[in-house]
């Protein structure tokens, strides 16, 4: 035991001594590793906190969220796109009244232009719902009041702000009671959403203005149709029935007949979940390749100069096996060398990766999650690309018979 150790402890001290005998082109054989290593777990933040980022947005569009568009219709056996809006408001009530596994029901339009307080102006989405949009949305106003139901039938110019318009319009003032214009019709600001953050798509919630949708209608558009309806199921396990419901309704009250295909579209909180989850593992898995291709190459590096080491140190090797060194012994000489090239480059590269992650957080502004397993894997991957790509230049060298390694020149 003691003789394995000291035989150990030999093969080691040689093994550092070759690594340090040629320092530039060590560094620049570990240079591969660190940069595969650090992709790897570069790659794997952003993806990770893509993907969070996704969900956490999916989760902050409601409780049990559907939303129906208007949708397309057939005309002489083509698909097109209505010019006109299938959803009235009326059917956002029968959706209501109706469906037994809705909780809430908003009637939704949209709109968009200049809105003006004082001296200062502010282009921004105004978007027209029903007093249960809050509901849905799981959105608490932070100050003042949402509109009650009398002022959504009576079409009252009252508005609801965003934190995003706040901060523009009113950046040192309350805006709750002030009087703001939206394409030059006064409103009345009753209340001031809480922040909320970016959508799934990117876009900034915050920065809208909601009013009623009977407002919208009558004042700013002219429209006599809806651009959304949004509802809230009863529970997470009836998002299905409800869906059902609604499109049995829908056909009955725009006498679509059997051959007919929908004129409004469904989707659930659940399917946009499952989209933006695919769309995200896709993103993970191009950034995770292209990471372990960094890494490949980078082992395919240590592979080429542990060959140039072998040939360069013949002599050597004929010279040790010629005073009794054996062929396990030079095997396990040259593949500690590849390993402990690999170990320093996966440690700094497990140091890089994580310092520009953090870096890519503070100054990109993207949402990053370093996963401590992925770091784990990034570096036992490491170790093992040191073994894999080492194995062949150690068993090579180890093969070489003595003799012929004394006469090389």
């Amino acid at each position: 035991m003691k003789i394995g150790t000291l035989r150990a402890w030999s093969i080691l001290k040689v093994g550092v001594r070759s690594i340090l005998r040629n320092t530039t082109r060590s560094i620049l054989t570990v240079l591969g590793i660190v940069i595969g290593v650090a992709c790897v777990i570069a790659m794997n933040a952003v993806g990770s906190g893509a993907s969070r980022s996704i969900q956490s947005n999916i989760s902050a569009l409601g409780t049990n969220f559907i939303m129906v568009f208007p949708g397309a219709v057939t005309q002489g056996g083509a698909r097109i796109f209505a010019a006109q809006s299938s959803l009235t408001p009326e059917d956002a009530a029968a959706i209501k009244a109706e469906c037994p596994s809705v909780a809430y029901v908003s009637a939704g339009i949209r709109s968009s232009g200049q809105v003006v307080a004082g001296e200062n102006n502010w282009g921004t989405e105004v978007f027209g719902s029903d007093v249960d949009w809050p509901f849905i949305r799981a959105w608490n106003v932070e100050r003042g009041v949402f509109f009650s139901e009398a002022e959504v039938k009576a079409g009252t110019k009252v508005a609801v702000l965003g934190a995003t318009v706040v901060r523009e319009l009113f950046p040192d003032s309350d805006p709750v009671g002030a009087v703001i214009r939206i394409k030059n019709v006064p409103f009345k600001v009753i209340g001031v959403l809480e922040r909320k953050g970016g959508s799934v798509m990117g876009s900034d919630q915050d920065d809208q203005v909601v009013v009623p949708y009977t407002t919208v209608m009558k004042r700013l558009t002219g429209a006599i149709r809806l651009g959304i309806v949004q509802v809230a199921a009863v529970s997470p396990d009836r998002i299905g029935q409800a869906m059902d419901e609604i499109r049995v309704l829908l056909r009955q009250r725009h006498r679509l007949t059997p051959s007919q295909e929908d004129d409004f579209n469904m989707r659930s909180q659940e399917e946009i979940a499952a989209t933006a989850g695919q769309t995200a593992r896709t993103f993970s898995i191009l950034l995770a390749s292209v990471a372990a291709i960094s890494l490949l190459v980078g082992g395919i590096g240590i592979m080429n100069i542990m060959l140039v080491s072998v040939t360069e140190r013949t002599r050597e090797i004929g010279l040790r096996m010629a005073v009794g060194a054996k062929a396990r012994h030079v095997l396990g000489q040259f593949l500690l060398e590849s390993v402990a090239l690999s170990v320093v480059g996966g440690a700094i590269g497990v140091g890089l990766g994580i310092g520009v992650s953090l870096l890519i957080a503070r100054f990109a502004g993207w949402p990053v999650s370093i996963d401590p397993s992925a770091v784990a894997v990034a570096f036992f991957f490491a170790g093992f690309i040191g073994v894999f790509f080492g194995f062949y230049p150690a068993r090579k060298a180890a093969r070489l018979d003595p003799i012929e390694a004394l006469r090389y020149e």
